[in-house]
């Protein structure tokens, strides 16, 4: 039986997934496969990789080879080369987002985690849990990805034995547990030869869990699995002339807003409420998460981009101070002595290291006081700003509780951040 049969046939909505793992792991052959079997490749790309593939002697096609022009990019010394990739199975729309296994490429982990609904974490059975498996869960349970799955790959090279994906099974739970990441599914699987990955096959009969894809499309659509607040950075201000409309443009970064409903506008603190919607031209009842509209309140009141429009009932912190856990992206370290940008949705203010707290060690998840930050490193960092901040926790909202630090002299990007 087809793992297709299983499938609800309503569309589910879009995914957004990262890929992970050590070198060697098999996620390029897995992201091969999963657009190979999903019907995901255009004509000319399968026919261009089916004849690279004979040219190299190779009985099969080389999936892998659909992404190795990510590989050569890394030899070109591109730092930031998250590479996303989009599919579709007619059930449900995908972005996979590919980050690097090597360690220097931590920083990629973090920038595809960011937006990740889910996490793909790969292990080779015979190789079982790496130093590098440890970091990208460490990470994932960082950045507040929901849901991950764990994929024992390559079990056609144990001969699929049931003992080793057992002992590995265990061996990750036990870690898994220890930091906190809950929601895992574990997955045995061959990319190379497709099993579990779209199709059951017939060579891991004694697994009766779900197939990887049958995994993706039954998982839930962000912002729907608890109630989320309202939050609406201003990005634009639209006038129109000839008329006193005063439209407030945005997404809707988290929760629902409906018109009569009553807003906060931040951090000026002041009220109303939503007199019109609009997306594209067509006026709508209620927005939700994800939405780009245009928003016109009751009262007329002095909004510009950097301001937010909340539930006047459940409203963000307004903080000049934050701490928060930062990735650090660049190769100049951190400087407690200079001054940096904070950009938070659609506000930016200077802002000044307040102090360190530590240096986390991702292998080991020991804290190291006293330290500095460098390429890769994670750390408890705290900044005074020059503007307030409505903040919330990055726990509670990835959308409100992220920033990135801006080098205000080169306007490079050179850290993340997921305020408490």
């Amino acid at each position: 039986m087809s793992a297709n049969e299983h499938l609800p046939l309503a569309d589910t909505g879009l995914l957004r997934f990262t890929t992970c793992g050590s070198v060697d792991d098999g996620k390029s052959t897995l992201i091969g496969r999963l657009l190979y079997d999903s019907k995901a490749i255009l004509a000319d790309t399968l026919n261009a990789i089916e004849k690279t593939s004979q040219r190299r002697g190779m009985e099969a096609v080389d999936l892998s080879l659909l992404t190795d022009g990510l590989q050569a990019e890394r030899e070109q010394g591109i730092t930031i080369d998250v590479a996303y990739r989009y599919f579709s199975t007619g059930r449900r729309k995908y972005i996979i987002a590919d980050a690097p296994g090597h360690e220097q490429y931590t920083r990629n982990m973090v920038t595809a985690a960011s937006t990740a609904d889910l996490a793909i974490i790969l292990i080779d059975a015979r190789k079982g849990i790496l130093t590098q498996t440890r970091r990208h869960s460490a990470i994932t349970k960082l950045m507040n990805v929901p849901h991950a799955v764990l994929a024992i790959n390559k079990m056609d090279l144990v001969d699929y034995d049931q003992a080793v994906f057992d002992r590995i099974s265990a061996e990750y739970r036990e870690f898994a547990k220890q930091i906190g990441l809950e929601d895992v599914q574990i997955i045995p699987m061959s990319a190379l030869n497709g099993d579990m990955i779209v199709e059951r096959g017939d060579r891991l009969d004694w697994y009766t869990g779900p197939t990887l894809m049958e995994f993706l499309e039954a998982a839930p659509l962000a912002h729907s699995e608890v109630p989320e607040a309202f939050r609406f950075p201003v990005q634009f201000v639209c006038t129109a002339d000839g008329n006193d409309y005063r439209g407030f443009m945005g997404r809707v970064e988290s929760g629902a807003i409906s018109i009569g409903d009553a807003v906060k506008i931040l951090p000026n603190g002041l009220s109303s409420t939503v007199k019109s919607i609009d997306l594209g031209g067509r006026e709508l009842q209620r927005a939700v998460a994800g939405q780009s509209v245009s928003i016109q309140l009751a009262d007329q009141i002095d909004i510009s981009r950097g301001d937010m429009l909340t539930s006047a009932d459940e409203q963000p912190r307004i903080e000049k101070q934050i701490e928060a856990d930062v990735c650090w992206l660049s190769e100049t370290p951190l400087d407690t002595s200079r001054k940096y940008i904070v950009r938070h949705t659609a506000r930016e203010t200077r802002a000044m290291v307040a102090g360190i707290a530590y240096r986390l060690d991702i292998n080991t998840l020991e804290k190291h006081e006293g330290a500095k930050l460098s390429m890769n490193d994670i750390g408890r960092v705290s900044f005074k700003l020059q503007l307030p901040l409505a903040i919330d926790s990055y726990a509670v909202n990835r959308a409100t509780g992220a920033f990135v630090v801006i080098d205000e002299t080169t306007n490079n990007t050179v850290g993340a951040g997921m305020v408490l």
